[in-house]
């Protein structure tokens, strides 16, 4: 019996140590996981922005993933309409895909991008474009499409105001017309 007893003690104290240091190896450490994703989700999301109790933004999307930076994703699209001073919608903007940089305050709209204004009755067309809310600026550096009541322009690259009162197309392409006015005085 104390064969056996000695045996068990010599297993516990040289074996059972180095089948231990055999199974771990050192080379193998495991680091862990930091998780990117999202950290929260919603669904059918409505959100305003507004200055001085009167909405400027009205923005609707199927799903948003906000991520610990703040940033935020709209992978199934995003809609937003703009309003003017008065509280009337003055454009409106459509994308498949959108992107918010909460460090740059930048909004990225991919893929089928529309930007219509309501009140001059034109529509832009791009697969991207980006959004300054801080000085109410969109622009682009791909082809846009631009169609106005009697005349469509064509070009690359746009800088307007995000309502589309005012715009200039980098590099404009098409037929349109200009019209004169009166030939300035001299004295």
């Amino acid at each position: 019996m104390a064969f056996f007893i000695f045996m068990y003690r010599l297993f516990y104290t040289l074996a059972l140590p180095l089948l231990l240091l055999m199974a771990c190896d050192k080379t193998e450490s495991t680091q862990p996981l930091e998780y990117d994703g999202p950290y929260r989700e919603g669904e059918q999301v409505e959100m305003h922005y507004s200055e001085n109790e009167i909405v400027k933004v009205r923005m609707l999307a199927d799903v948003v993933y906000e991520y610990q930076v703040g940033d935020r994703e709209f992978p199934k699209g995003i809609y937003m309409e703009f309003f003017n001073e008065e509280g009337v919608m003055s454009s409106k903007l459509s994308a498949n895909h959108a992107y918010y940089s909460k460090k740059d305050n930048t909004w990225k709209a991919t893929g089928k991008v529309e930007v219509i204004n309501l009140e001059k009755n034109e529509q832009l067309n791009t697969e991207e474009l980006f959004w300054r809310p801080d000085k109410e600026q969109i622009y682009t550096e791909n082809f846009v499409t631009i169609r106005m009541q009697t005349e469509v322009i064509y070009g690359e690259g746009l800088e307007a105001k995000q309502d589309m009162s005012s715009y200039t197309i980098k590099k404009p392409q098409g037929e349109f017309t200009i019209e004169e006015g009166p030939a300035p005085v001299r004295e």
